[in-house]
């Protein structure tokens, strides 16, 4: 049985952002008393792209294919705030400057903290685009709800993406949602206590690798969808025992205390409501072609 969801009266409008510049924080402290120099956030990223794994890259908190602000010296303030509220998954994205003007992508999330919108790209627009180009994303998802699942809350999700993650209905109170792997809140760390769940997301820790093993997420990769035990992220991300939050991993691992992988809220439920199944193709480069599937 297909799930109804209000998505004849969302708003969908449009919102514009530039690439923005790769940060470079030079040597920084990893968790185990290392300093490394390495790639980070931002810029145009030519070969790491959804589909991606997470783990063992020369770099920290990578952001796949390209990277947008429309304020990069105001990233908390409109009118960037805006662009990553209303900039949703699955989003069309279109190149509205430059030699790669007219060319079409997708938005595969938000990273918090920088606050960039992230697009995927297909790699002729990649080798055109530089800099100085800008980028118009169709908004369009912000305020979607399920019409008979008022407790099951639902953020920066296009629509079309919601009906390709083949979401089943359990009960009149339970859904069922195909995710790669199931996160113990236990590991969850940068970005708890964050009320910005609708534009940002927080971070899987990774400096137990025996216990990333254990729950197998070792080999997740960029685009999956995962399921958090025990969050809670209807207003914040908080922990609540029975709790169930979805997610997508926006960006890679990082070597800092605290950090890895980055989840971006896309569902939750603060009681157990979400029934999780294991689908290793839960992936949205999967749903939407895009990333790894393009053809």
């Amino acid at each position: 049985m297909s799930i109804k969801t209000n998505k004849d009266l969302l708003i969908k409008f449009a919102v514009q952002g530039s690439v923005v510049y790769p940060k470079c924080y030079g040597w920084e402290l990893t968790r185990t008393g290392e300093s490394l120099l390495l790639p980070s956030v931002g810029g145009i990223t030519y070969n790491v792209k959804v589909g991606d794994p997470v783990f063992g890259l020369a770099g920290d908190h990578i952001e796949p294919c390209v990277s947008l602000s429309s304020d990069p010296k105001e990233p908390n303030k409109d009118p960037n705030r805006a662009f990553n509220t209303f900039s949703c998954i699955g989003n069309e994205a279109i190149v509205i400057s430059g030699d790669a003007k007219g060319a079409k992508g997708v938005v595969t999330g938000h990273h918090g903290g920088v606050e960039h919108v992230i697009v995927d790209l297909d790699d002729d627009t990649l080798d055109k685009l530089t800099q100085d180009d800008k980028v118009l994303i169709h908004a369009y998802g912000q305020g979607i709800m399920l019409t008979v699942y008022p407790d099951i809350r639902i953020f920066s999700l296009d629509p079309h993406v919601f009906k390709a993650m083949g979401i089943l209905a359990v009960d009149d109170y339970r859904v069922e949602v195909p995710i790669v792997a199931i996160v113990p809140g236990m590991l969850m760390g940068s970005g708890l206590g964050h009320n910005d769940v609708f534009k940002g997301d927080y971070d899987i820790q990774t400096s137990d690798r025996e216990a990333i093993k254990r729950y197998k997420l070792d080999k997740l990769r960029l685009g999956d969808f995962v399921a958090i035990q025990d969050h809670d992220s209807s207003y914040g991300w908080t922990y609540k025992e029975g709790a169930v939050t979805i997610g997508v991993v926006i960006h890679t691992d990082s070597h800092l205390a605290g950090h890895g992988p980055g989840v971006q809220t896309v569902m939750t439920s603060n009681r157990s409501l979400i029934v999780p199944r294991i689908d290793p193709e839960a992936n949205l480069g999967n749903y939407l072609k895009i990333g790894r599937w393009r053809s």
